[in-house]
């Protein structure tokens, strides 16, 4: 009896099934390049949020716009058109949908903006990409990057023309460089990663003390801080190998260098993983 009423279920599903259709996901085809011009107009001296939403591609910042934002996106899948959404005092570029993209082998997805001398709190929320940024002799009030398994490089070859609250930086598995931070102006710098490279390049001009946070899985950390600046390294880790330059002195897991001026406090918390400190 059993087995009658289990070969009736499989034919009453069945003849259902024959019902409906069955609509599976598409792969997304390239098509031609389209480039398209992006311009954001500001608010004249006011401060801007400003948020930069991109999935997948590369992404590239620098200074000397005249407006709030300018420049292009590049993209060879229409679904991945950028969309700018404005409100007072707010502004996000979103990149287009990356649904049905299994393979970007043959993706073009490329943004090459310049951003303006307004004040900017500046957030960038990113994935699986490539990164350039300069941000030297920008405004920015404060800097946020989310990421993931990312390739950044991240500079700022001048001086922030204001002081930063925050510079806020979420990576994962990557491979990231941030150069000139002493020209970021920060008061607090918090850095987070996984199973990555990272290099810190303290380089720039220190205007004020600041406080850096910096946390990292099973990775390489290299700690650039110029000879001549006062800086306390504090690492908190029992498997991280550490290495230093001649000009650091060591007592127990605190590493310190002495100089003349503002003063870098640093906390390191690793899993394990390199952690090296050079000038």
């Amino acid at each position: 009896m059993n087995k009658i009423i289990s070969a009736i279920l499989v034919l009453a599903l069945a003849s259902l099934a024959c019902g409906f259709d069955v609509n599976l996901p598409k792969s997304v085809t390239p098509g031609a390049e389209v480039e398209e011009s992006i311009t954001v107009t500001g608010s004249g001296s006011d401060e801007m949020r400003l948020t930069l939403s991109f999935g997948a591609g590369t992404l590239n910042l620098s200074p000397g716009a005249k407006n709030l934002v300018e420049g292009t996106a590049v993209y060879n899948v229409a679904s991945l058109k950028p969309e700018v959404i404005q409100s007072e005092g707010s502004v996000e570029i979103k990149q287009g949908s990356l649904k049905n993209i299994a393979n970007f082998n043959d993706i073009k997805n490329q943004w090459d903006l310049k951003l303006g001398a307004a004040p900017l709190d500046l957030t960038i929320n990113a994935g699986a990409y490539s990164g350039n940024y300069e941000l030297g002799g920008l405004v920015l009030t404060s800097l946020t990057v989310k990421d993931g398994a990312a390739q950044v490089q991240l500079s700022f070859s001048k001086s922030n023309l204001t002081d930063m609250s925050v510079l806020r930086y979420e990576t994962g598995a990557s491979n990231v460089t941030l150069s000139g931070l002493a020209n970021a102006n920060f008061s607090t710098l918090i850095f987070s990663g996984g199973a990555g490279n990272y290099k810190l390049d303290f380089n720039g001009e220190l205007k004020r003390d600041g406080t850096v946070n910096i946390s990292a899985g099973a990775g390489s950390v290299q700690l650039i801080i110029p000879k001549g600046v006062n800086a306390k390294v504090t690492v908190d880790s029992a498997l991280a190998s550490v290495s230093l330059s001649s000009s650091w002195s060591q007592n127990g897991n605190v590493y310190t260098q002495q100089g003349n001026g503002p003063t870098l406090i640093i906390i390191v918390k690793m899993a394990a993983g390199n952690l090296a400190i050079t000038d």
